[in-house]
């Protein structure tokens, strides 16, 4: 079914054709002359849309879309008069209306109104439900999805964020790192002190070890005060280790032996301070990989991989991808000061189509880009950036018709593992789990390709 849509309508012919109409066209319709009747008879649970008239026997249809807005935000109200102008058309969208229909109707562009107003509410009603219904004591508000990827995520930070055990996060850049990070120390019974975060990608070996450790004045040429380091300033909390895996080598042994033994000794300093601190740690890096090719300790790997959360890539999120377009578009609709309330059938299907290789990160700036360009209060196509509405997704093609294109196992095979790779983020331990080979078969493979 499409929608159950209300109708309020003066004109009982008028009502009998519009019922027909978009009955045949999957919709649920209901109709009522009077305006009070009709109001009366919206249910906020199953109503999705009211198609009004203006000039009703007893109300003046702007009035009851007023009323309907201020009761039953998440019921769209799409006004219909046949006495259409701008003046009009103004005051409708004022008085909070969804969309403004001029009679004569053309029923298929009504259909297309209705159709777009029914998604906005079905897509508000989801958004609602992801904060109040997660079924869990602990609430992730700043993470958002309901795909099975995202339960069965939210299952786990369920269980873990409490614990005192060292947390490795995984995943693709944008993905949503330092938010999940941000969502369990939330609710851990560390919440009431600090989260220090540190890009630990961002500064060179010494002046990373200073600000993780502290120094003391006069430990090296710039050090002109005492610094207490990153690791007491979140004591009693947290600290969120981001790019965990670009840490120099050569400082991660006295990063190590800090978390073995719970305490530190400042650059320039004598002795040894003790810490209360958890550590959340995330890399978009193949830190196995790393470790095997000698540029990550492996028993620091294992004092940070306690715990392991691997956040899904969102290409892999479904209609989470809408979930959280709508909820870009709000955000940016409010800053930019526009009325834009959703999106087109098009533009979701590009959404969902589309590989998002930047993840949430590009998402959001996609929706940004659309609200900033948007002419219209619904996103279309040619409003989203351009390799995003003109995305074809990638074939892996077997030429079955031409003898001369068909290519032997081995390049098959190859284009194959190479596909897969690309789509791991040339991250080989993801690639070698989806392909079913262990590690070392997989890199024999990839160095046999590097001399083809």
């Amino acid at each position: 079914m499409q929608g159950n849509v209300l109708i309020i309508e003066d004109d009982q012919a008028m009502c009998d054709m519009l019922e027909a109409g978009l009955r045949r066209r999957g919709f649920t319709v209901s109709s009522y002359i009077l305006g009070k009747e009709g109001l009366g008879a919206i249910n906020i649970e199953t109503t999705d849309v009211v198609l009004s008239d203006i000039n009703l026997p007893d109300a003046n249809g702007l009035d009851l879309c007023k009323e309907i807005v201020a009761n039953m935000p998440d019921i769209p109200v799409i006004v219909m008069t046949a006495f259409g102008n701008m003046d009009t058309a103004i005051s409708a969208i004022r008085s909070g209306a969804y969309d403004f229909i001029t009679k004569p109707l053309d029923i298929d562009i009504l259909t297309l109104s209705l159709e777009r107003a029914v998604q906005y509410r079905n897509l508000n009603v989801r958004v609602k439900k992801l904060s109040s219904e997660r079924g869990l004591p602990q609430h992730f508000d700043r993470l958002m999805g309901d795909s099975p990827v995202m339960e069965k995520l939210f299952s786990q930070l369920g269980r873990i964020a409490d614990s005192e055990a060292s947390l490795l996060i995984t995943g693709e850049s944008g993905s949503g790192k330092e938010l999940t990070a941000k969502a369990v120390h939330e609710n851990s019974r560390r919440k009431n002190n600090p989260l220090i975060t540190i890009n630990c990608a961002a500064m060179p070996s010494q002046l990373l070890e200073s600000e993780l450790f502290g120094h003391k004045k006069g430990a090296f040429t710039d050090a002109q005060t005492h610094n207490t380091g990153l690791f007491m300033e979140a004591d009693g909390g947290t600290l969120f280790l981001d790019e965990v895996g670009e840490i120099p080598l050569d400082l991660q042994p006295k990063l190590l032996r800090a978390l073995e033994e719970r305490c530190l000794r400042p650059v320039g300093g004598t002795r040894e301070i003790p810490f209360d601190v958890r550590i959340i740690a995330a890399t978009n890096r193949d830190l196995e990989s790393a470790v095997e090719d000698g540029l990550f300790r492996e028993d620091l790997y294992y004092r940070l991989n306690v715990i392991k959360v691997e956040l899904p890539p969102l290409r892999s999120r479904g209609t989470d991808i809408l979930l959280l377009a709508k909820k870009f578009i709000d955000a940016f609709a409010r800053h930019q000061n526009k009325k834009v309330v959703g999106f087109s059938d098009a533009v979701a299907a590009k959404l969902l189509y589309y590989a998002w290789p930047g993840n949430v990160r590009e998402l959001r700036n996609a929706i940004e880009h659309a609200v900033a360009l948007t002419a219209f209060d619904t996103i279309i196509p040619e409003d989203l950036p351009e390799k995003i509405s003109n995305f074809r997704s990638d074939c892996i093609l077997v030429g079955d018709q031409d003898p001369m294109e068909l290519v032997s196992m081995e390049e098959m095979e190859r284009r194959y593992i190479t596909h897969v790779l690309k789509v791991a983020n040339n991250n080989r331990t993801l690639a070698s789990r989806i392909l079913q080979l262990d590690r070392k078969t997989l890199y024999r493979k990839l160095q046999r390709y590097e001399a083809m």
